[in-house]
Order: structure tokens, then sequence, then C-alpha cells
């Protein structure tokens, strides 16, 4: 349609909508958030995994426990099985020849494969 006697043409079909099509930085910022709180779960859940699944593997090797390094993967295993899935009391208990390897190889693995799925699930809950 053209304006009233001054020969412009006037556009009514747009429609004020009070946004201007593209997301506002607040909604940026909390994609943003987030984002990145998904990231540090996965990182700490793969962790924690990765301190079972390690540890499971130098108890499997007879690691030397009195070295400091291996000392500290232990522990920190001991620490993130959370009693479940403990080698010494967890899920299965094996007895007999090499108990204790294959308790921490299905209790550990069992406890690891746990905490990459809850966290795989977290980050898909948390990620946008």
């Amino acid at each position: 349609m053209f304006g009233r006697g001054n020969g412009t043409r006037v556009d009514t079909g747009a429609e004020a909508s009070g946004r201007s099509g593209s997301p506002g930085r607040g909604a940026l910022t909390v994609s943003r958030v987030r984002t990145v709180l998904s990231q540090v779960l996965w990182l700490l859940f793969l962790v924690a995994a990765m301190f079972l699944a390690v540890g499971a593997l130098l108890i499997a090797v007879d690691a030397n426990r009195d070295n400091d390094l291996v000392r500290f993967v232990l522990e920190g295993a001991d620490r993130v099985d959370l009693g479940i899935f403990s080698k010494d009391n967890g899920v299965k208990q094996f007895s007999g020849a090499d108990a204790e390897t294959k308790n921490a190889l299905f209790n550990w693995g069992i406890g690891a494969a746990a905490w990459l799925f809850v966290g795989r699930l977290l980050d898909r809950l948390v990620r946008p």
C-alpha cells in the first residue's frame, strides 16, 4: 500500500513482537553456563571412572604398592567406589586363587561403567 498522498510505500503486514528475533545476551549467558557446567560434571565423573579402571589394572598387574603413584591411585579408587563397588565388599565377591584381582576387576569395572553412565546422563540433562 501507499501512504497518504506522499507516494511512500507503507508495509502494513509487519507485526511488532517486542523481540529482535535472536536470543538476548541473558539467554546466551545461561546457555554458556550450562554448557560449561555439563563439561565440568562430565570431567569429574570421567576422572572417578579412570581412578577405578586404572586401580583395577594396577591390582591385576600386581603393581608395587609401596610406590607413591600406585598408592595414590588405589586410595583414590577406594574413595570413589562409594562402598557399593568396593573390591573388599562389593557387588560380587570371588574366593580362591586371585580373588583380590577378580574382585577389583569385576567390582571396580562395574563401578567405572556406572560413573560413566551417570556422568553422561547428567551431562545430557544439564547441557542446553
